[in-house]
């Protein structure tokens, strides 16, 4: 039986009225936006949020050396983002967002790289949460420091030069997350000084076709349907990459809900590739 990586919005709701089990269920607000939709994730939290919820900043619980956007910091930094927010290693989270772009699957991706099980995301959102009436609150969450530790899970990372390597050994598939055209490289990048197309042998599903109107994720066989017609070979194992690393995670989130685990993030996708002086790179359609 699969293990969905999903909750309800009603069950959100009614374990905050009277949670189940022992440990703490914590809701967290990893709302980000692309630049240019001049919106504040952490100043929409602070004006309205989930009761009990904390703010997931992705941007800042990043690797501060990095020249690229939201890298995945290192474990030390991320054990005392945790801890601050009050997260121990027994506590169940379920990220939510408001966000076009999903972002709560990068948070969600983020808790599983370091090891937390025990993480969700809900499903349809914020969105959804305010459409269906349920409590909205200004107030500050105050939670005492949390406990913690990670523990490092390779198998769902990958760096560049992991990325050069399955260009030469073949052994996963690479599916982007991106838009047909920014894939495609018919339009320009909207981060400037990035070439346009794609990873060669790249495969194109495009994330934003993964939900239907309420915010929701489409059902499973829907979802497994579009893997499938995009080229994945479901025997095989997948990298997801996309602009910087966000919608990337919404692929892996969307293959979690199928029961397909052998997955992995890039985490730098085209931002880290179509900067890169002499990576190989395709435009057009996927071949």
């Amino acid at each position: 039986m699969i293990r969905s990586p999903l909750v309800s919005t009603r069950w959100l709701a009614d374990q905050l009225a009277a949670p189940e089990s022992g440990s703490a269920i914590i809701p967290l607000d990893a709302s980000w936006h692309m630049p240019d939709c001049k919106r504040d994730g952490r100043a929409e939290f602070d004006a309205a949020h989930i009761p009990g919820a904390a703010f997931f900043d992705i941007d800042e619980i990043s690797h501060p050396a990095s020249p690229l956007p939201h890298t995945l910091p290192n474990p030390d930094q991320f054990n005392t983002s945790m801890r601050e927010l009050g997260i121990s290693n027994d506590d169940t989270i379920v990220v939510y967002d408001h966000s076009d772009v999903r972002s709560a699957a990068r948070a969600w991706w983020m808790l599983r790289v370091f090891g937390h099980k025990n993480v969700y995301v809900l499903d349809g959102g914020l969105a959804k949460w305010k459409a269906e009436g349920r409590p909205l609150t200004k107030e500050k969450t105050v939670r005492a420091p949390g406990t913690f530790t990670s523990r490092f899970q390779p198998s769902l990372y990958r760096s560049q030069d992991d990325m050069l390597m399955i260009l030469q050994n073949g052994r996963e598939q690479i599916l982007d997350a991106r838009g047909a055209a920014r894939f495609e490289g018919s339009v320009p990048e909207p981060r400037p000084g990035l070439k346009s197309g794609h990873i060669p042998g790249a495969r194109n599903l495009p994330f934003a076709t993964l939900f239907g109107p309420d915010c929701t994720l489409l059902p499973a066989e829907t979802v497994k349907e579009k893997v499938m017609a995009a080229g994945v070979d479901m025997m095989r194992p997948v990298v997801t990459t996309c602009g910087s690393g966000v919608t990337a995670c919404v692929l892996m989130l969307a293959f979690s809900t199928i029961g397909k685990e052998d997955v992995a993030v890039y985490d730098g996708s085209w931002t880290d590739w179509g900067s890169a002086p002499g990576l190989p790179i395709e435009t057009g359609p996927a071949r």
